[in-house]
């Protein structure tokens, strides 16, 4: 058998499209991947007699770094995937050391990545951080709060606003332009399946998913005008309660930063840590102690609509 280890071309894309599909079902990597510039220059792909079996790529990203928030260039690896009978034998560690090579020509401080296979990443210099995840019952409010509403495209620019302000300084977060608000944001949160509020005053807004699990919903994201917003935050929180209760949710977990965390009781009954350990990081030109500090900065956050 030859095997080939190399850089994808525009030849590959429909064979690109149906691994994706195979590995990944419904969720947007090809298309998200269709968008990206100079996807086929960043993205490596292997063969075995001239099929396509695996394949991963990488964008770089404006990620906001601690302490202050300044961007750094990104490597934001994603679209990793092996055939089902071509995996064992090493073709995504083979694909990661080129990858490794091909973001550090680019000039990328480091990569990042999110998976639920951390150990296929180790050997190739990958390591696991800590993010909080709270969850537990939902509160049941008798009524909705006043001043919410769901939010519709008319308020993109309030939306926008609201994420920009809330997350200058704020480690983890993405730069996201306006493509990503058409695109990436909307892929990865459907209208069949997510919910977001707005106040009526456009002073914070809240994403939800259903259905993440049966009877489980997740709050995804967060906004605030005003970060020290307290009453704003509980509104927001007590209307996501009362309308996932209204959707057949009876349980709730959340993605936000722990700066958030004493106001989860409007949310939870009892809030329990379920901390995740599926983002993992790779020096290039950062050091270890520079990410370390983004990552494991109080605030941070990485928005599950700027997933890649």
């Amino acid at each position: 058998m030859t095997t080939i280890h190399r850089t994808a071309t525009e030849a590959d894309e429909p064979a690109l499209r149906v691994l994706w599909a195979e590995v990944f079902g419904p969720a947007p990597v090809a298309a998200l991947w269709a968008l990206g510039e100079k996807r086929h220059a960043r993205t490596l792909v292997t063969t075995e007699d001239g099929r396509l079996v695996a394949a991963l790529h990488y964008q770089p990203r404006p990620v906001r770094t601690a302490p202050a928030g300044a961007p750094a260039r990104v490597a934001c690896l994603g679209g990793v995937a092996t055939l089902p009978q071509a995996r064992g034998k090493g073709h995504v560690r083979r694909m990661l050391d080129l990858a490794v090579a091909r973001m550090t020509e680019d000039d990328c401080a480091w990569s990042l990545l999110f998976t639920g296979t951390p150990r296929v990443y180790e050997g190739a210099g990958w390591t696991t951080y800590e993010a909080p995840a709270w969850e537990g019952p939902l509160t049941a409010p008798p009524r909705a709060p006043g001043g919410v509403r769901a939010a519709t495209a008319a308020d993109l620019p309030d939306l926008a606003r609201l994420r920009t302000a809330y997350d200058t300084a704020r480690p983890l977060t993405t730069v996201r332009t306006p493509a990503d608000w058409h695109h990436r944001v909307p892929a990865w949160y459907p209208e069949a399946t997510t919910t977001t509020l707005l106040t009526t005053d456009a002073t914070g807004y809240l994403t939800f998913r259903a259905h993440t699990t049966p009877g489980t919903a997740t709050v995804e994201e967060l906004a605030l005008a005003d970060p020290a917003d307290t009453p704003t935050l509980t509104r927001l929180l007590t209307a996501a309660a009362h309308e996932a209760r209204l959707t057949g949710h009876h349980h709730a977990r959340t993605h936000l930063p722990t700066t958030l965390t004493p106001s989860l009781p409007a949310l939870l009954t009892t809030p329990h840590p379920t901390p995740r350990h599926t983002g993992m990081t790779r020096p290039l030109t950062a050091t270890p102690a520079e990410i370390g500090a983004t990552v494991g900065a109080r605030g941070a956050a990485h928005w599950y609509g700027d997933s890649f």
